[in-house]
């Protein structure tokens, strides 16, 4: 096996540096994160950090890296309190990936991709018409990591829009019908194909 001590991750020149170690803890969530601020300019953006915190109330976190340049994302969430969820599906990969250019807050990326904005039920935040899950999420709170500045973002889902052919009997969400993608690393795309569920797990009594 090839060894990364510290120090030579350290060393490493800057793209080869994020691409070993976002790659390194295996295949994350792919999400266009749709926001706008008070007069109306959307904002779409790719993270691949989106995680789970809880069920009850539904809440799930992202991290921002450090605010010390402009975050359109993050500057429309603590303007307006709310965004959406969008999980990246097979057929608007390139375009999803394509929202991680740094545009101007002026400029929308909804018009620099055919990617197209949808808006439910009054609810002010883009969403992305066309995708299969679609979450629309209100800001909790955030917390500053010391060790590199970034921020965990928390926010509780307001409402879930999901493709009725996604859900199974039990509510499990079958991503691969859906044609869901994951990202391993910042840019390599994966469509994965057929989970293979196990049963809830209990203690043995003995091997």
């Amino acid at each position: 096996m090839v060894l990364f001590d510290k120090a030579k991750i350290k060393g490493l020149p800057y793209l080869e540096k994020i691409n070993l170690v976002n790659s390194a803890t295996g295949y994350k969530s792919a999400n266009l994160i749709g926001s706008s601020c008070s007069n109306g300019t959307t904002n779409l953006a790719v993270f691949s950090s989106v995680t789970h915190y809880g069920s009850s109330p539904a809440i799930f976190g992202f991290v921002l890296r450090p605010t010390t340049v402009a975050r359109n994302t993050y500057d429309n969430i603590k303007e307006t309190g709310i965004f959406t969820l969008n999980p990246i599906f097979e057929s608007i990969v390139e375009d999803a990936h394509h929202t991680s250019a740094k545009y101007p807050k002026e400029v929308s990326e909804f018009d620099r991709t055919s990617l197209e904005a949808e808006y439910k039920e009054g609810w002010s935040a883009p969403f992305v018409k066309g995708a299969p899950i679609q979450l629309a999420m209100r800001y909790l709170e955030e917390h500053h990591i010391k060790a590199n500045g970034t921020l965990l973002v928390l926010a509780e889902v307001e409402r879930l829009y999901v493709e009725e052919s996604l859900l199974e009997e039990d509510l499990f969400i079958n991503l691969s019908k859906g044609n869901i993608a994951a990202i391993n690393g910042l840019d390599g795309y994966a469509i994965p194909k057929s989970p293979k569920r196990q049963a809830y797990q209990r203690p043995k009594e003995n091997l």
